[in-house]
């Protein structure tokens, strides 16, 4: 018997092995903070996959180590204090230095 007489058999045997390797996982219940499952679930409808599939993905994804996140300063620190003419207490007062300078607003043509 050739594939020809019946198409769907390559599906129904990918289906089987998708659920075979699924009886061989172990089950682990989680509480999740609502605004994750809520993210977690539209990505499944998104990409039409099963919530499970999406938690397995990223738990598998390579974690970003404390050394990646010391390259990322390293690759601006050079630029870090660079801005000339700023109010040193900026960060603490950047809505009335922003109303100051008239940031936002629409000017005349």
């Amino acid at each position: 018997m050739s594939s020809n007489h019946f198409p769907c058999i390559p599906l129904v045997l990918r289906y089987r092995q998708e659920r075979n390797t699924i009886n061989d996982m172990k089950t682990l219940t989680v509480r999740l903070p609502e605004p994750l499952v809520a993210e977690i679930e539209a990505e499944s409808r998104a990409r039409k996959i099963s919530k499970s599939d999406i938690v397995r993905e990223r738990l598998q994804r390579p974690k970003k180590s404390p050394r990646a996140e010391a390259a990322s300063f390293e690759a601006i620190a050079d630029l870090i204090g660079s801005v000339d003419n700023l109010p040193a207490d900026l960060s603490a007062r950047k809505k009335s230095y922003l109303t100051a300078t008239r940031y936002g607003q629409k000017r005349a043509r």
